[in-house]
């Protein structure tokens, strides 16, 4: 039983350097329609990821407008600044909220002024005019107007100001953008599968007869279909890799200009933290469009 196990699993072996060597010598036979698909790949790839990396980076900064978007709780004036400061773990406590920052009257002054130019004219403000108040950031801003409930209901909480209009933008536009990113990517693959298998289907047409042969003399399926499936994923790996260079070079020169210009408001995400589930992401689906490509190509020829 050994020799026959040993048997087997040379002719597998051989059969699947046979399926590799007919995957790569097809490449190269039929070199315009390899070169065809490859570029689609890398077009696809490189627009789908160039709609990725855009969507990232407003999801990024509407996550710093939200943080910026703090919910202002103003404290009692007959609380002393001590009792004040103790509120901050029943604050921390409430839920949706993630960090307080403790206000004095004495800043709260300063930064009212320092938000004047003419700081002269306030030289006769006092502190005792302002509250002490805590600034509170929330986890989730969609949740901000239940969060501004709950703080009304701490005893030593006078009012309660958040700005529910912008955080009600700001959730509705990362809905908006999210939604428009998936319905974008799920097109783009689509139309890429049907014009990769349209190509590949272009070079199995020329290859009708041989297949048809190969069928008739008792060649199964799979037989014929894996070298075209190894066919397909060389062909979908090296474009996603082809793919993925292009993309990381094209955000290093966005990234240039973006520095170049100074645009102050607008701070792109970092590739080095983004690369690696892109790259991932590149791979599978080149690897993804190549192989059912070529099954669905080879499906019609098959039928003999």
């Amino acid at each position: 039983m050994e020799w026959m196990d040993t048997i087997t699993m040379r002719v597998n072996r051989n059969r699947t350097f046979y399926y590799i060597k007919e995957g790569i010598t097809s490449i190269f036979k039929h070199s315009l329609m390899s070169f065809a698909s490859i570029c689609i790949i890398v077009a696809f790839l490189i627009i789908m990821g160039s709609f990725i990396l855009l969507a990232v980076n407003i999801n990024s900064l509407i996550g710093e407008l939200e943080n910026d978007n703090i919910i202002l709780a103003y404290v009692h004036e007959n609380i002393t600044e001590s009792e004040a400061r103790n509120l901050a773990p029943t604050l921390l406590s409430i839920p949706n909220v993630t960090s307080v920052n403790f206000i004095t009257r004495e800043e709260a002054m300063d930064s009212f002024i320092g938000r004047h130019d003419d700081t002269d004219r306030y030289e006769d403000v006092d502190a005792s005019w302002f509250r002490h108040r805590y600034a509170v950031y929330v986890e989730d801003v969609a949740l901000i107007a239940d969060t501004q409930q709950a703080l009304r209901y701490v005893r030593e909480i006078a009012t309660v100001n958040a700005n529910l209009a912008i955080a009600n933008a700001l959730v509705t536009l990362r809905t908006v953008v999210s939604w428009v990113s998936v319905i974008i990517i799920a097109v783009l693959l689509a139309i890429s599968l049907f014009i990769m298998s349209n190509t590949i289907k272009l070079a199995t047409f020329e290859r009708r007869e041989e297949i048809a042969i190969m069928k008739i003399v008792g060649a199964t399926n799979s037989f014929i279909r894996w070298p075209f499936i190894f066919e397909g994923f060389i062909l979908g790996l090296t474009g996603s890799l082809f793919a993925f260079a292009a993309i990381m070079g094209l955000y290093g020169l966005a990234a240039g200009r973006v520095l170049e210009f100074e645009v102050g408001f607008v701070q792109l995400v970092p590739f080095a933290s983004i690369s690696v589930p892109l790259f991932m992401l590149f791979t599978g689906i080149g690897f993804g469009v190549g192989v059912v490509g070529s099954g669905i190509a080879l499906n019609r020829y098959l039928k003999v």
